[in-house]
């Protein structure tokens, strides 16, 4: 798996995903536990729609 989330796309999902889980926890619902979606990707860095779609935020690396 190549990477496709950059790195600000990174922390975006990051904050997004743990604040879900918080709301989640706060308001004892189970729908928090979508949170662990964003913050899966944030955390391995790859995303299956943006591989589906095409999509990459991630810097194009420069050739030497």
């Amino acid at each position: 798996m190549k990477q496709n989330v950059g790195t600000i796309d990174r922390v975006i999902r990051f904050i997004a995903g743990a604040a879900i889980i918080a709301a989640g926890v706060y308001y004892q619902s189970w729908w928090g536990a979508i949170g662990a979606i964003p913050l899966l990707t944030a955390i391995i860095g790859w995303c299956p729609p943006y591989a589906l779609f095409g999509w990459n935020t991630c810097k194009k690396e420069t050739q030497a």
